[in-house]
């Protein structure tokens, strides 16, 4: 299947939704054997990459990901965090205190590529491979490679002894191929923000003490060996002698592989009907610091939560893509709550309500980022921001509630960083914001207000039309910004170039409000004016004395287009506002006295930053 794709991929040039460029992307398969020595916290490993450079550019360097490397005192990591003026409570100078046994690294010992050693460098975590002969266009190579790692104390995603006593947490674990893409090589040192991975497959051997119950990406090749709730029901583990196991997963076109794995891991399953099947890993002692009344509140949290979790699947399948991979795995581990392919680590000492709610958060990112693979550096509220829109909703479905607005928490986290004067543009690097907290408000908050808004521009159903013709479009890629409004282009049939030139590229707000309101006994007239910078299409909603209302729409002239009316009141489509206007004035044929109350945006999707002046209420105001 992944050699018809990459045939696909080579030949498809994609007809305008692609911001006129011709779409490819590279593919790489890795083998790999993993030997764990669980009393030090090391390992040993090899891997066989074969790398397919579908470019068309001939490649005579490439780079690699040495993520563990970033676990030592005087890193990039340990400096940006004790110099930041916000740093994340998580890390702070815990890496400038570790010991020589609690660091982490990934040594390569040997490299070769085509059977030939190459020369590289460690470059803190990037390793830098000169290559014997260039990869050409359209070519492959083989690249073997032995190496030796210490996972590091867990201090940041990865780690040993998590603060609920989780044993290993092993994500950016591997030494990982940098991502080629349209912008050229991505090696960015790792200083604790995002990431970006070549699509391909990947054949995993975790060899372990066979007391250790492992899960995450994959599927296990092998259950009937390993037993620990992998094994079909009924079936016999019959082990000779101690030692350690391998555990064998295989997992097909991904970009990224992670795993935990525990002694005390309670393995647990739910099937999603006609979706993927879940596996739940969680201490049978949840929290190891928590008392024992603590833990018996969050064991049954835990096993609530497969029932909970295929609803939120279902809801998200339906509403947003349907999830094309056969499992699914929430492990306990990390600092957090941390997104992978197939899975994610989330902490587990916790209410039901944060939970699920950490679960759906993250499943989500397999949606946007795990199937829709952007560059998380260039792009982070491409993910956690339409992660953060799409949980909002799902946790309503997940537990019967109904809201007006569900996505009022984002909505209130961007206009607090609007407020702080501390927002940074959403094209800034997420490596490079300057503070903590606007890179926060920027990828979680204003990349959920980025869908509101889109919404409200037009239309909820063609909307949603549209997000899931994303997902069909560019599932298995690595869809930009461009690539997305192309999508929502199609769907409308509007100009919305100039909705990125403001929302994304600038930190330009949204303010409008009625500004004057005068009548007789033949007509209402409505002034508005325009106090933001960024241009908007408007909705007004007039309610008048007899209980009634209407809606009236303002296109945006540049949008050369408008949106369907998205309930059944009486609407009116007037002449479209010319962004260079501060005002804009219409009429209706109404007796002033007749009209109740003037209202902008009545669905509350527009992020204006000023709605004390949103609404007119003309009772006793009224000019004759």
């Amino acid at each position: 299947m992944k050699k018809l794709i990459t045939l696909l991929l080579l030949g498809f040039v994609s007809l305008n939704i692609s911001a006129q460029r011709t779409y490819w992307q590279q593919e790489i398969d890795y083998k790999m054997n993993i030997d764990v020595d669980v009393d030090k916290h090391q390992y040993k490993g090899t891997q066989k990459i074969v790398y397919t450079n579908n470019s068309p550019d001939e490649l005579t360097r490439v780079y690699f990901h040495l993520y563990f490397n970033a676990f030592q005192p005087g890193s990039m990591m340990d400096v940006r965090s004790r110099t930041i003026a916000d740093p994340d409570g998580r890390v702070r100078d815990r890496i400038s205190k570790l010991s020589d046994d609690e660091i982490g690294y990934q040594k390569i010992n040997s490299l070769k590529q085509d059977g030939k050693d190459v020369k590289f460098t460690h470059d803190g975590t990037i390793l830098v491979v000169e290559l014997n002969k260039p990869i050409k266009s359209g070519a492959k190579t083989t690249f073997d490679m032995k190496w030796d790692a210490q996972v590091p104390l867990q201090i940041r995603r990865s780690g040993w002894s998590n603060s609920e006593g989780v044993e290993f947490s092993m994500s950016q674990w591997y030494p990982k191929m940098v991502e080629y893409d349209y912008t050229g090589w991505n090696p960015n040192p790792y200083i604790g923000r995002e990431f970006h991975g070549v699509w391909g497959d990947f054949d995993v051997k975790i060899t372990i003490d066979q007391d250790y119950v492992v899960g995450g990406t994959g599927v296990l090749q092998n259950p009937n060996e390993i037993g620990h709730g992998y094994e079909k029901p009924g079936t016999k583990i019959n082990r000779k002698k101690p030692g350690p196991i391998t555990y064998h997963f295989v997992a097909e076109n991904v970009i990224d592989f992670f795993w935990g794995a525990d002694p005390d891991f309670i393995h647990t399953t739910a099937q999603v009907p006609n979706g993927p099947k879940l596996h739940f890993f969680y201490q049978e002692t949840v929290d190891k610091e928590a008392s024992p009344e603590e833990n018996a509140a969050y064991k049954k949290y835990w096993e609530q939560l497969p029932e909970l979790t295929v609803k939120g699947f279902e809801y998200a399948s339906k509403h947003f893509g349907k999830y094309p991979y056969p499992q699914f795995s929430t492990v306990q581990g990390g600092d957090g709550g941390m997104e992978y392919p197939m899975g994610t680590l989330i902490t587990g000492g916790r209410s039901l309500g944060s939970l699920i709610g950490v679960t759906v958060h993250e499943f989500y990112h397999s949606w946007f980022q795990g199937v829709l693979a952007t560059n998380e550096a260039l792009f982070a509220w491409m993910d956690e921001g339409f992660t953060s829109y799409a949980s909002a909703e799902t946790m309503l479905h997940i537990f019967d509630r109904e809201s007006d607005f569900p996505y009022a928490g984002s909505y209130r986290g961007y206009y607090g960083i609007v407020e702080s004067g501390l927002e940074e543009p959403l094209t800034t690097h997420a490596d490079h914001f300057n503070t903590n907290r606007a890179y926060g408000a920027a990828a979680y908050s204003k990349g959920a207000v980025y869908l509101g808004q889109m919404s409200y521009i037009i239309g909820n159903e063609t909307f949603r039309k549209g997000m899931l013709s994303y997902f069909d479009t560019w599932k298995m890629k690595h869809p930009t910004a461009a690539d997305f409004l192309r999508v929502m282009e199609k769907e409308s049939g509007m100009v919305l170039d100039w909705y990125n030139e403001y929302f994304v590229n600038t930190t330009k707000t949204v303010d409008y409000g009625v500004r004057a309101l005068i009548g007789d006994e033949n007509k209402t007239v409505i002034e508005l004016e325009r106090i933001g910078l960024m241009p908007m299409p408007i909705d007004i909603l007039v309610e008048y004395t007899d209980g009634s209302s209407e809606m009236f729409y303002i296109p945006l002239r540049i949008m050369r287009g408008e949106k369907p009316a998205e309930n059944d009141l009486k609407r009116t489509v007037l002449e479209d506002w010319p962004w260079t206007n501060p005002t804009y004035t219409f009429d209706i044929p109404v007796a002033g006295t007749s009209v109740k109350r003037v209202s902008i945006d009545p669905s509350q999707r527009l992020a204006d930053i000023e709605k004390s002046n949103n609404s007119f209420d003309v009772e006793g105001m009224i000019k004759k």
